[in-house]
């Protein structure tokens, strides 16, 4: 079966959902769940995403995201790669931890699918009975969703990426102590007075084809409209995508290339390292080594792009040089040193 097309454009918002292979955890322990917001901040500085709600469970994750620019596919590529690293280096693991290919419905970035889908996210914790409100529970009693790590939390609190002051302000209330009480509060009742099964599901219309637009099955999440606009998208990309040569999204070049490459000429210039020298160097030069992790860590270009631009021979040599050698920058000369600080201020 053909994979689904994955429809990306400047200012989409999507409902992510993956899960763990063969359903089991991506979150072992409580210290994994920081590890993978801490992965998700990376991934939306990177990318310049902004996410509007999450929620972690044992084998899953929720999360609504924003992409100002169309680069879904690289942030979410950098995004579970980079997890499954470091997860597995946590754990002593090896291997894949995610299932199939994570599931991203585009959806209407307003009114009341917006808002409906905001209220799924953070009523899961009560669909899965981890908060129950008969017995006086809130769902800011459950730690690992965007209420408690961020909507119930003043701004100075929240990571800089969550645009909870957008979410407050979809449902007409204030980034303020009350506003944000309410939020917590009308999301209570609500659990409190919807059964644990649908708690958060909103009712399917009749003349809705739920295998289209539905929270749980369709493939978008919007009115018939948003609809019709996102298919008039996906088209356009079907017509590029059958040339393979241009599949070279605009994600690559927005934050990942165009990015790698007004560091690359910054960092190349500190070093004292011009193409001849390159080629002379040895792949396993600190200096090369010291520009790779750099943009590596602030961009979505591949370790094939970094070996080629670099010099370095190979993907698997760049990234076997950037595990192997310690992010140090004593041995660096000076110019270098102060060009990396001051790229790690700025990011």
């Amino acid at each position: 079966m053909p994979r689904s097309l994955r429809l990306e454009y400047p200012g989409a918002f999507y409902h992510v959902m993956a899960r763990g292979n063969r359903r089991g955890a991506i979150f072992e322990e409580e210290a994994d769940r920081p590890l993978f917001l801490k992965t998700l901040g990376e991934a939306c500085g990177r990318t310049g995403w902004r996410v509007h709600g999450w929620v972690l469970m044992s084998n899953h994750y929720h999360l609504l995201i924003e992409t100002p620019e169309a680069n879904l596919v690289a942030g979410m590529q950098w995004l579970q790669n980079a997890y499954t690293r470091r997860f597995n280096t946590r754990h002593r693991l090896w291997g894949r931890l995610f299932g199939d290919r994570y599931k991203a419905v585009p959806v209407e970035g307003a009114g009341y699918y917006y808002e409906t889908l905001l209220d799924y996210l953070h009523l899961n914790p009560v669909r899965a009975r981890l908060v129950q409100p008969r017995l006086e529970e809130s769902v800011l009693d459950y730690p690992w969703s965007s209420i408690a790590g961020g909507y119930a939390l003043p701004a100075r609190l929240r990571p800089p990426w969550l645009a909870a002051e957008e979410g407050l302000g979809t449902f007409g209330l204030a980034d303020t102590v009350a506003g944000r009480q309410h939020f917590v509060e009308r999301l209570d009742r609500r659990a409190a007075q919807e059964s644990a099964e649908e708690a958060g599901v909103p009712p399917l219309e009749a003349e809705l084809d739920a295998r289209r637009s539905h929270l749980r099955r369709g493939w978008y999440w919007g009115s018939q409209a948003f609809a019709a606009r996102v298919l008039q998208l996906g088209e356009a990309t079907l017509k590029k995508a059958r040339h393979r040569s241009t599949r070279t999204s605009a994600e690559a070049r927005a934050h990942g290339e165009a990015e790698a490459e007004r560091l690359l000429r910054g960092g190349l210039a500190a070093a004292g390292l011009s193409a001849q020298s390159l080629l002379a160097s040895k792949g396993s030069d600190p200096r090369k080594v010291a520009l790779a992790r750099v943009i590596w860590q602030r961009t979505t270009v591949s370790m094939a792009w970094l070996a080629r631009h670099l010099e370095m021979k190979s993907a698997a040599n760049a990234s076997q040089q950037l595990r192997r050698q310690k992010p140090t920058i004593k041995i660096l000369p000076a110019a270098l040193r102060e060009w990396i600080i001051l790229s790690e201020n700025v990011a």
